[in-house]
């Protein structure tokens, strides 16, 4: 064993502020998972969206197992990535929140496998799923992405607990 493994702090891990701070520190995507149940349309804001493979084309996401949605969209066998748009952070704060309906005042349609896309977003994928792992006090979710829709909207990023756009560096 390696000094640090042995070392109590390492053992303990960092201290759980600490953590969500420096992890707040590091700028994401905002995508708003969705899926249809027969109850009708559910969806999760997640910030934790990440491409795993490009072949076969794999896509990730977290969602935690305190998720009052999750446990609906595990269930299905499809589900849709919505990249939002950087003028989408209403979107994104009404499918993070805990009250109300998800999806009024939202505007989407239904897309390839009865799966919720949302107008406006950036990149609409569709996935069919692949495998789920439940990791600590999270579940990864890892989708086949079937077919994908991109419109060239600048992204929504998430930083420090703040939404905002991205500014490239062209040169």
């Amino acid at each position: 064993m390696s000094e640090a493994v042995t070392d109590l702090n390492a053992r303990r891990g960092v201290d759980p502020d600490l953590y969500r701070e420096a992890l707040g520190g590091h700028a994401a995507g905002v995508v708003v998972v969705t899926g249809h149940t027969e109850d009708g349309p559910v969806g999760l804001t997640a910030t934790s969206f990440s491409a795993v493979s490009l072949s076969p084309p794999l896509v990730s996401y977290y969602a935690a197992h305190s998720s009052r949605t999750f446990p609906a969209l595990a269930k299905l066998p499809y589900f849709a990535v919505n990249v939002l748009a950087e003028d989408q952070r209403d979107v994104a704060a009404r499918f993070a929140s805990r009250e109300g309906d998800r999806f009024a005042g939202t505007s989407w349609r239904t897309g390839p496998q009865g799966v919720p896309l949302l107008d406006g977003a950036a990149v609409q994928l569709v996935c069919r799923t692949y495998d789920r792992l439940d990791l600590g006090d999270h579940t990864l979710e890892v989708g086949y992405v079937l077919s994908a829709n991109v419109t060239g909207s600048t992204p929504l990023l998430y930083l420090r607990g703040l939404f905002g756009g991205f500014s490239p560096d062209i040169r």
